[in-house]
């Protein structure tokens, strides 16, 4: 039934294309053009053929312009690895090293203050617990 419908509009627009009266009313400056009928099956169908081959393209990752997204998430590790290494082979500034140097002391202090909140008796039973373990 639809693609009678498809049909149908497809030769109603035809005829309209090539109707003589029209193209003897009209002025030879004046270029006229078919309406569209309600709907989009009216498009040729070659435009519903190039749209579906493009999505069911695209949904296998066919398309030039973007690649997969498994390729996509393995090429942006791959490049991170790369750039981790050449972080590595290149000796830290003299700013990152005295940044590393403040962040150890502000650690070291936080273990001591988490330290001293902890009650005295649970430091000692710890410290039991492990002159116990290396006598053994």
């Amino acid at each position: 039934m639809n693609s009678k419908r498809h049909i149908l509009k497809e030769s109603s627009v035809q005829r309209v294309q090539s109707d003589p009266q029209r193209e003897e009313n009209c002025s030879g400056d004046e270029v006229t053009h078919p309406r569209k009928l309600n709907g989009s099956s009216v498009d040729p169908p070659s435009y519903h053929n190039l749209h579906r081959e493009l999505l069911l393209s695209h949904k296998r990752g066919l398309l030039l312009e973007e690649k997969p997204e498994l390729k996509r998430v393995l090429e942006q590790r791959r490049l991170d690895l790369h750039k981790e290494e050449e972080m590595a082979r290149q000796r830290p500034s003299d700013l990152e090293t005295e940044l590393r140097k403040r962040q150890q002391k502000l650690q070291e202090i936080r273990r001591r203050e988490s330290q001293q909140k902890i009650p005295e008796f649970v430091r000692v039973k710890d410290n039991l617990r492990r002159t116990q373990t290396s006598e053994q």
